[in-house]
């Protein structure tokens, strides 16, 4: 075998890498996210949505270039003993241009702190680390914007919005189980590759797991 086949090369920090910090649902939340995106794959031809691992999104697409060890440092520090919290999940919810599990709030309607919170603190963490970028344009962290969600249809129905009804009422028919909340107790990094974010990028991206926290309490 030829060495430079055995030990990857290193990588370049031009290299199209973003990086993906996300909080995984429970299984059962994930089977039921993959579940949906099969089947819109399947009758659609939708690809955004299910080009991800199920998750809601913490820190989406950040350009850490050759930081990537000392943002995981950096996020170990800062998720060591930190507890878990209840994630409640709404159900089928519009948003934006897609649809998606809504799993912003608690039961009674107010937003999930703790949700928001740790969003917050990782997004404070990461900064320091992030590179320029333009496109796609930075996805950074917005207090008053942000909604925790597990996208079920997304950027596709951009290009394509004259299946957006269409693609609810399926979802809807579809009538997946899914638990009613889980334990947000596992952020996970993801390494995300296109050689082209400008453009349709979910048609070509790829990713790799990273690393995987436990929070506490759970």
């Amino acid at each position: 075998m030829n060495d430079h086949i055995a030990h990857k090369l290193p990588r370049d920090d031009s290299d199209p890498f973003r990086y993906g910090i996300y909080l995984r649902p429970d299984a059962k939340t994930c089977r039921a996210v993959s579940a949906v995106t099969d089947q819109l794959r399947a009758q659609y031809g939708l690809l955004s949505a299910g080009a991800f691992p199920p998750h809601a999104t913490l820190v989406g697409s950040q350009p850490f270039g050759f930081s990537e060890p000392a943002v995981i440092g950096a996020l170990t520090g800062l998720l060591d003993g930190r507890s878990a919290f209840p994630v409640h999940n709404a159900g089928v919810r519009a948003q934006g241009r897609g649809y998606v599990y809504d799993v912003s709030e608690n039961p009674d309607g107010s937003v999930n702190d703790d949700l928001v919170g740790l969003a917050r603190d990782i997004e404070a963490t990461v900064a320091p680390f992030r590179s320029p970028m333009h496109n796609p344009l930075p996805n950074d962290f917005v207090p008053e914007l942000y909604r925790g969600h597990l996208s079920l249809a997304s950027h596709d129905l951009y290009v394509r919005p004259d299946l957006y009804e269409e693609v609810g009422e399926f979802i809807r028919e579809l009538d997946v189980p899914v638990p009613a909340g889980f334990s947000g107790r596992t952020v996970v990094m993801y390494r995300t590759s296109s050689p082209d974010w400008s453009g349709r990028w979910w048609q070509t991206m790829t990713w790799e797991h990273v690393r995987t926290w436990n929070l506490a309490g759970a």
